[in-house]
């Protein structure tokens, strides 16, 4: 089996990548500019030899036929494109291009060769909004509030609509928020773990954070790859939820994630209305009942098990070393 995993770079496909090498597969992964690329994912997980690297430019149909062609994948894994929320709203016609752009270059490559291949697509719980009400499902309708939310439902609903119209065999995973080592330092999450254990090594600086009353439903990236993979391995294609059923303020990770390393939070955080997002989601929570259903999975880690490790890896050095 041949597997093409568009953002082999990122978080999630290097940890796809790694996953989908354990089972034997051959790996391809795309980055923007492979030349000018780090590689530092999958250079931690040590697997930047055993990937075939192709540079491929996702708004750009050609690149994305030829990066297709020279792989000539069983299976396509779409995590490409513009990944920050916060970023999308100074980046909105990027942060749509490449993702928009880049799954309609996919389909539309699929529907148009001979050869039959699955498609996975990276969908967002960003796409639901505010779930308040109820944790939310695959029948649970769609209100984005951020750019980037907004091109990831459109690009959800292409998936959707190309399946329908072409017989497509592709699929969305509407993960929830999941984090790792991995993940660049801009992630909020990744800046609460470097300055807790930065001032926990004796820095006097202070962390700035916008709301902490937002509620998230946190999960650990090394194991969403798992159902992202079967998906692809079912008789017919769908659309599933991917999180733990469990949500927590970020305030509750902040302190976790301090007291880690033997520290009260409140001595050391500040909160600022600067860093607030123009429209923010106060609660996100998702149902992944029907996954387990169907696909047999159930996180395994829930928030304070995905604090303690990132923090654990901090210390031990294993970390994203990029923005």
């Amino acid at each position: 089996m041949k597997a093409l995993v568009c953002g082999a770079t990122g978080q999630d496909g290097s940890y796809l990548a790694q996953f989908l090498l354990a089972k034997g597969y051959q790996v391809w992964g795309t980055s923007r500019d492979v030349q000018a690329s780090s590689l530092t994912g999958l250079k931690v997980l040590g697997i930047d030899g055993s990937v075939h690297l192709l540079s491929m430019a996702q708004n750009d149909f050609r690149s994305v036929l030829n990066a297709v062609e020279k792989s000539d994948p069983d299976e396509i894994y779409f995590l490409s494109g513009q990944s920050s929320v916060g970023l999308s709203f100074d980046q909105p016609v990027e942060t749509l291009e490449s993702i928009v752009t880049g799954v309609l270059n996919i389909l539309e490559v699929m529907r148009l060769r001979k050869k039959q291949v699955r498609l996975y697509n990276a969908s967002s719980s960003e796409c639901f909004g505010d779930t308040a009400a109820a944790p939310a499902n695959t029948l649970t309708p769609f209100r984005p509030r951020s750019p980037y939310a907004v091109a990831k439902a459109s690009a959800h609903w292409l998936v959707a609509n190309y399946r329908e119209a072409y017989g497509l065999y592709a699929c969305n995973g509407i993960l929830f928020n999941h984090e790792s080592p991995l993940r660049p330092k801009r992630f909020v999450t990744q800046k609460i773990v470097h300055a807790a254990h930065r001032i926990a090594q004796g820095s006097n600086e202070r962390l700035t954070l916008g709301r902490l009353d937002i509620s998230r439903d946190w999960g650990w990236a090394p194991e969403y790859v798992v159902p992202m993979w079967r998906m692809l391995q079912q008789d017919k294609p769908g659309d599933f939820v991917v999180a733990t059923g469990e949500s927590n303020r970020l305030e509750d990770f902040v302190a976790a994630a301090f007291g880690r390393f033997g520290l009260d939070w409140r001595a050391h955080v500040d909160t600022s209305p600067a860093l607030y997002r123009p429209d923010d989601i106060l609660h996100s929570a998702g149902d992944p009942s029907a996954t387990f259903t169907a696909l047999g999975w159930r996180a395994q880690h829930r928030m304070g098990d995905v604090v303690a490790m990132m923090c654990d890896a901090v210390a031990a050095g294993i970390t994203h070393q990029g923005n």
